[in-house]
């Protein structure tokens, strides 16, 4: 059973949410501050998080912040509808995906399943032994590891998944239906740009290639892709 901590000041939702992803096999806790949930987050062995964004004692964002410091631990933002900004700086602090408020409690229940299904390889079976090199970046699916001349690179579990999909088909465009279908576990819905800020902040991560050449191929409408170093 997964264990969720939901982290909302918001009574009524917090007590509907809980009672349907109890139903549908969740251990559910509630926090209804930011400080007190941080505290939670750090200590309660959770598989997933879902966290507002405004909340009383700390805010959304810097509980978010606080948590990556510390732990990977998966997490699902909760937005004003329509409030890109939220949207777009949840990402880029860390966040595994977002749901805009209000919501269907189905949809919240199938993205937390999206979620642990990445954070697990994707498969309830041991991660199989490959890797994947290209240039001066190594990725290794056993061990959910990405290094860069060595380095190691500190990942979000999307970020990871993403990596893999795109090092799967080095030096094409990997349409973004696609991405979203075997990556997020869900359909590309019109409007929905997370993809964008996913792979800015793998750009900010993994910087240029050693020639200083860009990574990352964004054929515009269509997708993106990791580009092969020059020789």
């Amino acid at each position: 059973m997964p264990r969720a901590l939901l982290i909302d000041d918001d009574v009524e939702l917090a007590e509907l949410a809980n009672e349907f992803l109890t139903l549908e096999g969740f251990d559910v806790e509630v926090a209804k501050r930011g400080d007190a949930g941080l505290e939670r987050a750090l200590t309660g062995g959770f598989d997933v998080i879902i966290l507002d964004v405004m909340l009383p004692g700390l805010g959304g964002f810097e509980v978010l912040r606080r948590l990556r410091g510390q732990s990977s631990v998966p997490v699902l933002m909760l937005t004003a509808r329509g409030d890109d900004s939220d949207r777009i700086l949840g990402l880029e602090t860390g966040a595994d995906d977002y749901l805009p408020k209000p919501f269907n409690p189905r949809e919240l229940a199938a993205r937390l399943r999206a979620i642990l299904r990445r954070a697990h390889g994707g498969t309830n079976e041991a991660a199989p032994r490959e890797k994947f090199e290209v240039g001066d970046v190594e990725l290794n699916l056993a061990a959910r590891t990405l290094r860069r001349g060595g380095e190691k690179v500190e990942l979000t579990g999307l970020e990871f998944d993403l990596m893999t999909a795109f090092l799967r088909e080095a030096g094409r465009v990997v349409p973004r239906e696609q991405i979203f279908r075997d990556v997020f576990g869900r359909k590309l819905l019109p409007g929905d740009r997370s993809i964008d800020t996913h792979v800015s902040n793998l750009r900010r991560k993994l910087g240029s290639h050693p020639d200083g050449s860009d990574r990352f191929k964004n054929l515009r409408g269509v997708g993106y892709g990791y580009t092969l170093p020059e020789e």
